[in-house]
């Protein structure tokens, strides 16, 4: 299965999101912030990153955009899970470079089917 960062400061979220990750079979690696997220991936790979956007420190969109200058991160599917439904956020989110945007909060096999989709 896939290695997977998730990305959030509410600790909530983070253990909700990794138990429906973890129950289907991949591992996941948590950070509270984008900055920590930032350093972890700059340690090892990933198959795919799931963040937040309304962060301290490194908010999500800024995350997207330093993922994506690191090699091992180019092209990897980032995923956005935010409150934050806004037409100009996500072409924000988009031009930054995430491949998708789920709206918290999320239906769990919505988000393994949109897994699916991006890890194929």
């Amino acid at each position: 299965m896939a290695a997977i960062l998730v990305v959030d400061d509410s600790t909530t979220m983070r253990q909700m999101v990794a138990f429906t990750l973890t129950s289907a079979g991949h591992e996941v690696v948590e950070a509270p912030d984008g900055n920590k997220a930032l350093g972890i991936a700059k340690q090892r790979k990933f198959d795919l990153v799931i963040t937040d956007v309304n962060m301290p420190g490194m908010n999500g969109i800024d995350l997207v955009q330093g993922l994506r200058e690191l090699p091992d991160c180019k092209f990897i599917p980032i995923l956005v899970l935010t409150t934050e439904a806004g037409a100009e956020l996500k072409a924000k989110g988009k031009s930054a470079g995430a491949t998708g945007w789920i709206v918290k909060p999320f239906n769990p096999e919505v988000l393994l089917d949109t897994l699916k989709k991006v890890l194929d």
